[in-house]
């Protein structure tokens, strides 16, 4: 079955160029590693940037080689030292703690920022990014050095080594330092740790009544039984939810009117549907479960549309019905050979003839 889910700071004055100079100073075997080849992306990239982005990005490039990732817009490196993201913007934004300056600048690493920690970030520094479902936290600035300090201040909000009101303090500190050519170590480097990915993202908890739950996460089924129908329910779900991006991409498309209106029958049935399938579940007390079965069949769902939709036009429209019909075609062979044998509570089965049907 195709099938597919639904899916900082830095001042603004010449005296911090002494800093710049060795923060950005590449290692020796960082700089082996570049060429003019590697580069010559991102130069024909940033050639019309303005002055100061255009400099941190070469500051990025001349410490850690070619970036990633080249647009006239960023450039990206990924997974360079303790930092999981380094993005240069072709943006100059007014920032004007701990006094005017632009930023432009974002360092990003893998951190868990406690819920009741993350107003106290953002009112510390307005240029913090969190990112809780992934597991992110990101300083911007201009400088590396001063998202350097931006994070490490972060981590000790976070730890409750200081208050915010002390870490707007000490970033000044650190500023005064840095512009003497003093090198403090919450400018030179993070004095932390980050954490670790399977730790820092964060997936949150549904609140759709009758939701499916992925099995990692899910309470254990009531045996095998409950388990078969616990996959049946989600299974159901993901026929669904893949039924109703399809019925709602086509919508968007220039069909004939018989194909819209199937399109629309499509995503409107299959959506209802989805809703009495997860209410059945609260019902019969059987919480839906996403194995990785199911996580195929959204997959699979996901590879099908996405292979059509660039399709126009008659194309588009040929090659959406044929999905459906081989789509709903599997379908009944899930249904008739794994789903409706297999499942033990009645109501589930009756529900799952009326799916067949």
């Amino acid at each position: 079955m195709r099938m597919m889910v639904l899916t900082a700071l830095m001042l603004a004055v010449p005296a911090v160029s002494v800093h710049a100079q060795a923060d950005h100073k590449a290692h020796p075997a960082q700089k082996a590693k570049m060429t003019r080849g590697d580069n010559a992306m991102a130069e024909r990239m940033i050639a019309t940037w303005p002055a100061r982005p255009k400099l941190g990005a070469r500051q990025m490039m001349a410490k850690y080689g070619a970036p990633q990732e080249a647009t006239r817009e960023r450039l990206v490196w990924h997974n360079q030292g303790p930092f999981k993201r380094i993005t240069v913007f072709n943006l100059e934004t007014p920032h004007d703690f701990p006094m005017p300056h632009v930023d432009f600048m974002e360092h990003t690493i893998t951190y868990n920022v406690p819920l009741d920690k993350m107003e106290d970030l953002i009112e510390f520094d307005g240029s913090s990014t969190i990112n809780r479902t992934v597991g992110e936290l990101s300083a911007r600035c201009d400088l590396e050095g001063h998202n350097v300090l931006t994070l490490n201040l972060d981590h000790d909000i976070v730890t409750g080594k200081k208050s915010v009101k002390e870490a707007r303090e000490a970033f000044g500190q650190n500023i005064d330092q840095d512009v003497k050519g003093m090198h403090p170590p919450y400018v030179m480097a993070l004095q932390f740790q980050p954490h670790d990915m399977k730790t820092a993202a964060f997936a949150d908890t549904p609140v759709i009544p009758g939701s499916p739950l992925r099995a990692a996460v899910a309470p254990a089924a009531d045996g095998p039984a409950q388990m078969k129908d616990a996959v049946a329910l989600a299974s159901v779900i993901a026929i669904d939810l893949n039924q109703v991006n399809a019925g709602a991409q086509a919508g968007q498309e220039q069909l004939s009117a018989p194909v819209m209106a199937y399109a629309k029958k499509l995503h409107e049935e299959h959506g209802h549907h989805m809703v009495a399938t997860m209410k059945l579940g609260e019902e019969i007390d059987v919480t839906p479960l996403i194995t990785p079965a199911v996580a195929n069949m959204q997959i699979k769902g996901a590879d099908a549309l996405a292979a059509i939709i660039p399709m126009d036009g008659m194309a588009f429209e040929r090659a959406f019905l044929s999905m459906m019909v081989m789509g709903h075609t599997e379908v009944l062979a899930v249904l008739d050979n794994q789903l409706i044998p297999s499942a033990a509570n009645p109501e589930l089965k009756k529900h799952l003839m009326a799916t067949r049907t």
